[in-house]
């Protein structure tokens, strides 16, 4: 990988507003994007469930969490109303990390207080929160305090522990007697700093053991066999993708396109625009994250 090539995608990936782990982030971060209140789904899939929904309670499910979450909230929809028959809201800001969705913030946050965690558990009562960051690593969102991974890993991470744990007891102290189970989304290989993605997901693994949650390890499908923390672009096809042409991109070659040439960090096969949105187009790497975080809430 050239030097070159990395300096201008970060550039890129800056400009418009990504969640990456460069060491000069942007002095202020965004203004909070113009989303509507948690979006909800309350129907039911109109289709047969599936054989692996007949015996599964629908549950409620709760998806939060930075970029990542943004362009992948659409196809964790449909997977688990497929897959489960969950009733499903999505609240995902680009940009965040685990302190912009604690309450107590006040303005220091990219998420306003009627999307924050607590707040959303107290009025949908969902049974899983799904949380899902990549773990901002540099002074991009106010709550963090100017605390970044390029200045001071291990002020980074005590922090970052610190965050995960806070948010663990708001949510539970939120949901009371019906407290929701989290499933902490571990993420896919960093090609600029990976030990740092690793550090991340040890704390998600940390956490979710110390309070009695669960990882989905969805950044294991987007890595090669064998292979953890190594990044690529191209993977093999799966047998599911080779059952759906449309998700394997290069039959001829017998593998699929995770990113984008300019973007090594989202999974989204649409070029990312300014204003936050799901994505617009069929993305493997989505699909594999969505269909790992349905089936951990399928088993759990």
């Amino acid at each position: 990988m050239r030097t070159s090539w990395i300096v201008g995608l970060l550039t890129a990936v800056l400009l418009l507003g990504a969640c990456s782990d460069p060491s000069d982030g942007p002095e202020t971060a965004p203004p909070t994007p113009d989303v509507p209140r948690a979006a909800t789904t309350h129907q039911r899939a109109q289709s047969s469930p599936s054989p692996s929904a007949v015996a599964v309670v629908a549950p409620r499910v709760l998806y939060l969490g930075d970029s990542l979450a943004m362009e992948a909230q659409r196809d964790l929809g449909q997977e688990l109303r497929r897959e489960l028959r969950a009733t499903y809201t999505s609240a995902p800001y680009s940009g965040t990390t685990p302190c912009d969705y604690l309450e107590g913030t006040g303005k220091k946050s990219l998420v306003p207080d009627r999307d924050k965690a607590a707040a959303l558990v107290r009025a949908l009562h969902p049974d899983f929160v799904v949380l899902q960051f990549w773990g901002n690593a540099w002074d991009y969102t106010w709550c963090m305090d100017g605390i970044s991974h390029a200045a001071s890993p291990q002020k980074y991470f005590s922090r970052y522990r610190a965050d995960l744990r806070r948010l663990t007891d708001q949510i539970a102290a939120a949901g009371g007697e019906r407290r929701p189970r989290i499933v902490w989304v571990a993420q896919g290989p960093d090609p600029i700093t990976p030990d740092r993605v690793r550090r991340v997901n040890e704390l998600y693994e940390e956490q979710a053991a110390a309070s009695g949650d669960v990882v989905a390890d969805a950044g294991a499908t987007v890595a090669p066999a064998g292979s953890r923390y190594t990044w690529v672009q191209y993977l093999p096809c799966t047998s599911y993708e080779h059952e759906h042409p449309d998700y394997c991109t290069q039959p001829d070659r017998d593998r699929t396109a995770l990113h984008l040439d300019k973007d090594y960090l989202h999974f989204c096969l649409a070029p990312t625009t300014s204003t936050p949105r799901p994505c617009p187009a069929r993305s493997p790497g989505i699909l594999r994250i969505a269909r790992e975080i349905t089936r951990v809430i399928g088993s759990s």
